[in-house]
């Protein structure tokens, strides 16, 4: 596990806790809007870590392939980023 990855539980687990409130909102059959507002907050939070996650894993994963100058791990890198950002577009 890539040491930057810890510093997200305590977001995750806020997120965790964001869900469950959004549950019971529903359980509750609290107003739409409401609930409406809860998910853009979560959607916001996941993003967020999701931000932290790559810029964690471009900092260490790929700066660790440059500095091996194996270019087959270069290449690998890079198409993984690839594929993730091209998911993101």
């Amino acid at each position: 596990m890539n040491p930057g990855y810890k510093d997200q539980i305590p977001s995750l687990n806020r997120i965790e806790g964001q869900i469950k409130g959004i549950k019971k909102m529903v359980e509750d059959r609290r107003y739409c809007v409401d609930i409406l507002t809860q998910l853009k907050a979560v959607k916001a939070a996941v993003h967020k870590v999701e931000q932290e996650i790559l810029k964690s894993h471009m900092q260490h994963c790929l700066m660790h392939a440059v500095q091996s100058k194996n270019e087959n791990d270069i290449l690998e890198k890079i198409e993984e980023l690839m594929q993730l950002l091209s998911k993101r577009i």
